[in-house]
């Protein structure tokens, strides 16, 4: 059985690509510089067949990490599952209910003008939470059967499919990013792109959120093979929030806030939530 902070729905949906295509890491169709490459790949918009088209910049493929899939794979098989696990899981969460309040209170008297995303949003719920505290937010989420719930169950609020490390969101457009337990599924030597990213959809003094499991450098990660009657083949990666606070510092979004919870009986690790600031 998952423990309800163990969701983490935060990665993305480039499409099959075309037979005959090369395996290995992102393949460009003409060579490009490395510099133009990374403008290129943050830029990039997904297109039919995998394909991402950037503006002005033509074609490139985008090859999708194994673990976005399996991830993909997992929560689309228990979106129905997961959503009544979830559904009044803030009730008796107060720490996790002040931080999010907390947060919304310096989105909303920051006086930015843009949006709030929450990336990795499953089904809705926190979305929906933020949305009743009075944020303008959509949800962002790699899993089309959990954005297939949160339409249903959250019809005034816009879901969108997505995944953390090339979000279709235009630069410097964002008053906030959410990613509630979004990154647990991300091996840790991605951490540095998903935040890289997170930088850059979010405006100069946006807020960003996270909420994660604790772990220690080189900890093993927990391996889940069955959730809700159904065969998964998910990994929860923990870290240490030192450690995320120093690579949120050298993202360009240093940590303002912490909380540190001691884990409960009911969990496997001590939780853990930073709120930290774009420059």
């Amino acid at each position: 059985m998952l423990a309800v902070r163990d969701e983490a729905l935060a990665y993305g949906t480039a499409k099959a690509l075309p037979e005959g295509l090369p395996e290995g890491p992102s393949r460009f169709s003409a060579p490009l510089p490395l510099p133009e490459a990374t403008r290129q790949v943050r830029a990039a918009r997904v297109a039919p067949e995998g394909r991402c088209r950037s503006q002005g910049l033509g074609w490139l493929v985008v090859i999708e990490p194994p673990y976005v899939r399996v991830a993909r794979a997992a929560y689309d098989a228990m979106a129905e599952d997961y959503v009544d696990f979830t559904r009044h899981s803030l009730a008796g969460k107060p720490f996790e209910r002040a931080m999010l309040a907390s947060y919304a209170e310096l989105v909303r008297t920051s006086g930015l003008p843009g949006p709030v995303a929450e990336v990795g949003c499953g089904t809705g719920r926190i979305t929906a939470h933020l949305h009743a505290l009075g944020l303008d937010v959509f949800g962002v989420d790699l899993s089309p059967g959990m954005i297939a719930v949160a339409r249903r169950d959250h019809p005034h609020i816009r879901f969108e499919e997505g995944r953390l490390a090339a979000l279709d969101i235009a630069d410097e457009s964002l008053s906030g990013v959410v990613a509630w337990y979004s990154i647990i599924h991300t091996p840790p030597e991605e951490h540095p792109a998903v935040l890289a990213e997170f930088h850059r959809v979010l405006a100069p003094g946006g807020h960003l959120l996270l909420a994660f499991q604790v772990g220690q450098a080189g900890d093993e990660p927990f391996h889940l093979a069955e959730a809700f009657g159904h065969q998964v083949a998910l990994d929860f990666h923990r870290v240490s929030p030192d450690h995320l606070t120093r690579l949120l510092a050298d993202a360009g979004v240093p940590v303002i806030a912490r909380l540190l919870c001691e884990r409960e009986e009911s969990e496997r690790t001590p939780q853990a939530y930073l709120v930290a600031r774009k420059r």
